[in-house]
């Protein structure tokens, strides 16, 4: 077994509590979540994270409104709905005890 390979599997499995993370501080262009995943070593391609994007708003964990860019076209800003912002407690209060199960189980040994 490639370890490159459950790696990537690992972050796949964050990647969408990392997303609701990022829009839990605040609206966020596309290259604005990139950025954040980028600076936490998570490199995420626009390939992978617009359709998981997407997928969100189908969802309806997220929202979005087009906002004028002084730079271009105009831009698509997510937020979090209001169920978004729930889910993703949720996932918070998940993801804490995982990972203590997690450092308990492979520190222990």
């Amino acid at each position: 077994m490639k370890i490159e390979n459950t790696k990537a599997q690992m972050r796949k499995g964050v990647l969408e509590y990392c997303i609701l993370g990022i829009l839990s501080n605040g609206d966020a262009y596309a290259s604005d979540i990139i950025e954040h995943l980028k600076n936490a070593e998570l490199i995420v391609v626009e390939g992978t994270l617009y359709p998981l994007l997407t997928r969100l708003k189908n969802t309806g964990l997220l929202e979005y409104r087009w906002e004028e860019s002084t730079s271009g076209p105009p831009r698509k800003y997510y937020s979090l709905s209001t169920e978004g912002k729930a889910f993703q407690k949720e996932l918070k209060s998940t993801w804490d005890a995982l990972q203590k199960a997690v450092e308990h189980i492979t520190t222990s040994n």
